[in-house]
């Protein structure tokens, strides 16, 4: 049973409060944002920014953006390395300290994404999801989320989507907000990136035990 509390704030305040932290953080970190461009072409090459397709609210594919954190290394055969030697050390840093999601702040303030909300995943997820785990698409993606805070890529992909559905049973003004302090603890703390020994979060497979 969906809670209609934050009814409300769901459906006028959360979209409004949205924009406003976007774009005061755009602002405020404009000097971080143009520091780890420079850096990333400096170190990682060109592109910069890493785009991505990826289902939204009522599972609308938007375009997402990342900073780089990967080299575009080959083989002989002109395909792409592994992950895992691909993603350097300064690529790591990145994804430890989140600043490679700084691009996805334009998205929110676009309105594709929300501060905090389910983390946008893979198009080619959406055929797999069972009809419980498509509900985490009744509401705005997330630059954060209940996962996120909870154990981010360290936790199982069925602990994962249920985490999310809960919060989209209890969407409120308080709940996002202790989202929000606690992901700025965890980002200082940089734990649950990815699951151990992996450099990237493993593939989702429509399998419950998936990791």
């Amino acid at each position: 049973m969906k809670n209609s509390k934050g009814g409300i704030y769901k459906r006028f305040i959360k979209r409004l409060m949205d924009f406003i932290l976007s774009f005061v953080a755009i602002i405020v970190l404009s000097p971080v944002l143009l520091l780890v461009a420079i850096l990333v072409r400096v170190k990682l090459g060109s592109p910069v920014l890493f785009k991505q397709k990826r289902p939204g609210l009522n599972e609308k594919i938007f375009m997402m953006y990342k900073f780089r954190t990967m080299t575009d290394q080959r083989n002989e055969n002109g395909d792409l390395l592994p992950d895992s030697v691909r993603l350097t050390k300064f690529g790591r840093f990145l994804r430890s300290t989140s600043l490679d999601e700084l691009p996805e702040l334009f998205n929110i303030l676009k309105g594709d994404m929300s501060i905090v909300g389910p983390r946008p995943l893979l198009v080619q997820y959406l055929p797999l999801y069972n009809e419980h785990q498509k509900r985490r698409h009744e509401v705005r993606p997330g630059l954060s989320g209940l996962a996120q805070v909870s154990g981010r890529n360290a936790i199982c992909w069925e602990d994962k989507f249920n985490l999310d559905v809960n919060y989209v049973d209890n969407v409120s003004f308080m709940n996002d907000w202790k989202i929000i302090f606690s992901t700025i603890k965890k980002v200082f703390v940089r734990e649950g990136i990815n699951q151990e020994e992996q450099a990237t979060v493993q593939y989702f497979t429509g399998n419950s035990e998936d990791i």
